[in-house]
């Protein structure tokens, strides 16, 4: 370690009694990754714009921190946005914003790599720059490389990542897709590019011709008098259609065998393996169903011996199987039994956070209960089937009270429901088929018995996001969100029955951000400077200043988030590609309108361009547990 480092951690050590969760800023943690600083060829930060625990959690960092530091010549630190209280002592001490591993300012790596994982988490980004020194805009970092100054390569992805647009101004280069392979590739074309002395934009054309990489700064976007967007002018030899980046062989992509263990407690402490990629329902408000396709599962045999490589390294006593829908997991069966079998004896439990309604098997549910009990979870979305149809959720009443009975014939007495307000075509008859959900799921309770049961309903709002069928259609006003929320609110009133909402000017703002054009720039730029971050933390919110910086920036927000986009205009994220085609989508928007339904592509292709264009079609395994 530098004596410049070594400075800042004897800094750090003396503020860090006077900060709430110290933990947080510590590193050293079980299986972290240090690496030799003056070998290492590339160096890069990965950066979560959140607190250390929401950090820690996200299986995106996991995976790609253990995969880069798995090449000799690469070196991966973590660094997270501080908590204000921390944030304010470093600015009294003149400490920059460092890594865990080695203490390094983030301006001595040579990339900065954001992930965006929702929209309310941008200022976090900029204020991250802020704290370390670095430059916002790409452009005054150039600038600043004519002058003789040299800052980090600013690199993100992620699923807010098919919409960069609001943050294009300040990225260098954005990765559309999954990273497992073509991250590596990345950093390959920067170590070469450096050691033959390339200038920045010299490397960034370089990276230009990767799969999935796009360069902001090489396109020029053109508006309308009335806002919308002209054209996407592509300045250099660069691709005009940019498409995602996918692994096409699952089973074998790069999976840490060691992830770190925190000594504090974080979202998820639990070893997550991911069973598969993708998603073949079709929900039609759905971005991550659009966004990664083709489904791709991972064989038995290999998440057996990732579950046991990961308790030995982590002493975790939980194993999460995740995916955008577990129960659609082929072989979930017989990996359970598999499972179930090592990991009982250990004190070890298997939990299933993705469950529906009508692939819910109580066996399943009742065998990873023998460890460690839980509640159940689902997502009806919508309190009646005609709305169900509108957003092609496939699921019915039946499916949902057939799955209620036998949980509450089981071992289960809570039940929590997950529905979304505001969707389109959606009617007050539409939210008394929510509560109504709400009550025969209490009755069924009690007809088995179970009179103390609760029921949970949770009712986010609607927000429109780039590439699904719904991208086009307009957010209820807020005036109108917090009517249906109150009118709920009545509709649930007993005491078995607790009611949670979100928001609705956190919800107004995602929309706004979700659907925003590259002239959000000045607009982040100016709330980060008044003092806005965290804003996905109620505490932290402060939708005041936004309202103001919509005045001093001249943008509309209804605009963006309230506005029937036009089926013909030009998106802002047009140029971008999930492989998933804009004829697709204008199919299943009309299709919405129209009540249609669209079958599980494991049925019936509905030709939405994926397959085989993007990735080899979907295949899937079959799988009998050993006797």
């Amino acid at each position: 370690m530098s004596t410049g480092c070594e400075e800042v951690r004897q800094k750090i050590n003396r503020i860090l009694p006077q900060v709430t969760k110290p933990g947080r800023y510590l590193g050293g943690e079980w299986n972290v990754i240090r690496k030799d600083w003056g070998k290492a060829r590339v160096r890069i930060a990965f950066a979560f714009p959140d607190v250390y625990e929401i950090g820690m959690s996200n299986l995106a960092l996991r995976i790609l921190y253990g995969l880069v530091n798995s090449y000799d010549e690469f070196l991966c630190e973590r660094v997270f946005s501080p908590w204000p209280d921390m944030e304010e002592k470093m600015k009294e001490q003149g400490i920059p914003l460092y890594s865990l591993e080695s203490f390094h300012p983030l301006q001595d790596f040579d990339v900065v790599a954001f992930t965006l994982q929702y929209e309310l988490s941008y200022t976090n980004i900029l204020n991250i720059l802020k704290l370390s020194g670095i430059p916002l805009r790409a452009r005054d970092r150039e600038a600043a490389a004519l002058q003789g100054k040299e800052y980090p390569l600013i690199l993100a992805g992620g699923p807010c990542a098919y919409n960069p647009e609001p943050l294009a101004p300040f990225l260098d280069c954005v990765l559309l897709g999954e990273g497992e392979e073509q991250f590596p590739a990345m950093l390959r074309v920067i170590q070469k590019g450096k050691e033959a002395g390339k200038t920045k934009k010299e490397i960034l054309l370089d990276l230009s011709k990767l799969r999935g990489v796009y360069i902001p700064q090489f396109y020029d976007v053109e508006y309308q008098p009335d806002g919308t967007v002209k054209q996407v002018i592509s300045k250099e030899e660069v691709p005009r259609l940019i498409t995602k980046a996918v692994v096409q062989d699952f089973s074998s992509a790069y999976f840490p065998e060691k992830v770190i263990v925190p000594y504090m407690e974080t979202v998820h402490d639990r070893v997550m393996l991911e069973v598969m990629r993708g998603c073949t329902r079709g929900c039609r408000f759905c971005q991550a169903g659009m966004l990664y396709r083709p489904l791709r599962e991972r064989s038995p045999e290999v998440l057996l011996e990732q579950a046991e490589k990961a308790i030995n390294a982590t002493g975790y006593e939980e194993i999460s199987l995740v995916s955008l829908s577990t129960s659609d997991y082929t072989c979930l069966n017989g990996v359970l039994e598999e499972l179930m079998a090592k990991m009982q004896e250990r004190g070890v439990s298997v939990s299933l956070p993705s469950l529906r309604l009508d692939s819910f098997d109580v066996n399943i549910a009742e065998q990873v209960q023998k460890v460690k009990k839980s509640g159940l979870t689902f997502a009806p979305e919508a309190g009646t089937q005609r709305l169900r149809d509108v957003i092609n959720k496939g699921v019915t009443d039946e499916d949902l009270l057939r799955t209620v009975q036998a949980a509450f014939k089981a071992v289960w007495s809570s039940i929590k429901l997950y529905y979304m307000i505001g969707l389109p075509t959606e009617t007050f008859e539409d939210l008394d088929g929510i509560a109504k959900q709400a009550h025969q799921v209490l009755e069924e309770a009690k007809k088995v018995g179970r009179r103390g049961a609760k029921v949970t309903v949770s009712a986010s709002s609607f927000v429109p996001k780039a590439f699904t069928p719904l991208q086009w259609m307009p957010q209820d006003s807020m005036e109108v969100l917090r009517a249906k929320q109150e009118y709920l609110k009545k509709k649930l009133k007993d005491k078995h029955i607790k009611f949670i909402y979100h928001d609705v000017n956190a919800s107004f703002l995602e929309a706004v951000l979700a659907r925003g054009d590259r002239k959000m720039a000045d607009l982040l730029e100016w709330v980060v400077e008044a003092g806005c971050k965290f804003d996905s933390w109620s505490e932290h919110f402060r939708f005041d200043i936004w309202q103001q910086g919509f005045v001093q920036t001249g943008l509309d927000p209804h605009f963006y988030a309230n506005r029937q986009y036009a089926l013909d205009e030009i998106l802002p994220w047009d140029h971008l590609s999930p492989g998933v085609s804009k004829e697709f989508l204008l199919q299943e928007y009309k299709k919405a309108l129209n009540c249609s339904v669209t079958p599980d592509c494991r049925r019936k292709c509905a030709r939405c361009g994926v397959c085989p264009e993007v990735a080899k079609p979907v295949k899937f395994t079959e799988f009998a547990p050993k006797s």
